[in-house]
């Protein structure tokens, strides 16, 4: 079937988001791997993309981890710096599906407050059709849930959406769903996927 719509990924397809690289800079490799090991920050991050509030999630894990407080406000306080640079060929790609006429719609893990201060920096978020947004919805990828949301409201049947994901297990799950997918290693592989489709022509996406 032809493809309808085409659903993005945020972070690490549209944004870079690496907080490892974040925090090497700040307080060198070596106690940001103990950091991460000492700390549940990923489990704060999910709860963030599931709805918790930002603030409050980082304040609470910084009172229970008194000795790295700190460098837990840093993720608070330097958030934007995690999620940076914008990817800019990707966005190009967006535009371009945008400019043609074809739906975009964003399928993203995100908390409702960083959100915000993503859009803030990077107003190409606000430029999608739809967005689907965990921390909106109470579920993160790769849960059913969000997959089943999207589905029932966007007016278009799976097997006519192609998504992109930078994570093969949120892939995984849309494909058995029966949505076209690519695995995203770099804009440039994503363009010939949208030229090979006849999503975009070469110049397009460039």
């Amino acid at each position: 079937m032809s493809i309808e719509a085409v659903v993005f990924d945020i972070g690490n397809v549209l944004i870079e988001w690496n907080p490892e690289r974040f925090f090497d800079s700040r307080i060198g490799e070596e106690r940001r791997t103990r950091l991460f090991a000492e700390v549940p920050l990923a489990d704060m991050n999910d709860g963030v993309d599931r709805g918790d509030h930002f603030s409050e999630a980082v304040t609470r894990v910084a009172a229970q981890n008194p000795d790295w407080a700190p460098e837990i406000q840093l993720w608070h306080d330097n958030w934007i710096e995690m999620a940076s640079p914008a990817i800019d060929h990707s966005v190009r790609l967006m535009r371009g599906l945008r400019a043609r006429g074809v739906p975009v719609l964003a399928l993203s893990n995100f908390g409702v407050q960083t959100f915000e201060i993503a859009k803030q920096h990077y107003p190409f978020l606000t430029e999608f059709d739809h967005r689907y947004i965990s921390g909106h919805i109470g579920s993160i990828k790769p849960e059913a849930q969000i997959y089943e949301l999207l589905e029932t409201t966007c007016g278009v049947a799976p097997n006519a959406l192609f998504f992109t994901d930078d994570r093969a297990d949120n892939i995984a799950v849309a494909q058995a769903r029966g949505w076209q997918t690519h695995l995203f290693e770099g804009p440039e592989g994503l363009a010939r996927r949208l030229v090979d489709e006849g999503m975009l022509s070469a110049e397009d996406a460039a």
